[in-house]
């Protein structure tokens, strides 16, 4: 069965992350083509970039980023939840993506946002980003209003439309998912010289 994360995209005090990724993740635990787990980014206390090698590499010297690594590479597709800050993603976000680079490669990705309009611009920014970590994106995503799909800028109350649009993103992410879970099995199986 598929492994998908559900990545929260901010570590700040009284964040609205944590309810938005509670809530894709009480949606997503429902169905059973896949297994979902919370990755909280906060949980994990990666300062900023503090490796000494290009992720590339693969040769971490710092124990936070073994434990990093090794979370990331056990899952098959993320599902990235995003505040938008300044037209962008989080600093916090993009400083945990920018730590791996194996990890991710061939693997898809999903997006839900939330801002003041959404947080389009940020899930435009995150698929730059994905595109160079070799990360398939889907097309469908969800955008939260803070406006309309929160309580007072600060609880989340979306309506049941949004929660079809997450099941029509997830669903486009299983089936991603397991396409590339696919090409990953071949490849290994190239590289120990067991192809078929």
């Amino acid at each position: 069965m598929l492994r998908i994360a559900i990545v929260t995209g901010s570590t700040r005090p009284g964040r609205n992350n944590e309810s938005v990724s509670n809530w894709v993740y009480h949606i997503a635990r429902e169905r059973k083509d896949a297994d979902f787990e919370l990755v909280d980014i906060a949980s994990y206390n990666l300062p900023l970039l503090d490796e000494p090698l290009p992720p590339m590499r693969g040769r971490y010297g710092n124990e936070h980023t073994k434990v990093w690594s090794e979370k990331i590479a056990s899952f098959d597709a993320y599902v990235f939840v995003t505040p938008e800050y300044n037209h962008s993603t989080s600093g916090a976000l993009k400083n945990a993506i920018d730590y791996l680079y194996r990890e991710w490669n061939n693997k898809a990705a999903g997006f839900v946002s939330y801002g003041g309009r959404g947080g389009m611009l940020a899930v435009e920014h995150l698929r730059l980003i994905m595109a160079a970590l070799k990360i398939a994106t889907v097309q469908a995503y969800v955008t939260l209003s803070l406006l309309s799909d929160f309580e007072s800028h600060k609880y989340i109350k979306p309506s049941p439309q949004r929660d079809q649009e997450l099941h029509t993103m997830l669903d486009q992410l299983v089936a991603w998912g397991g396409a590339l879970q696919t090409l990953r099995l071949r490849a290994a199986e190239k590289i120990l010289g067991v192809e078929q």
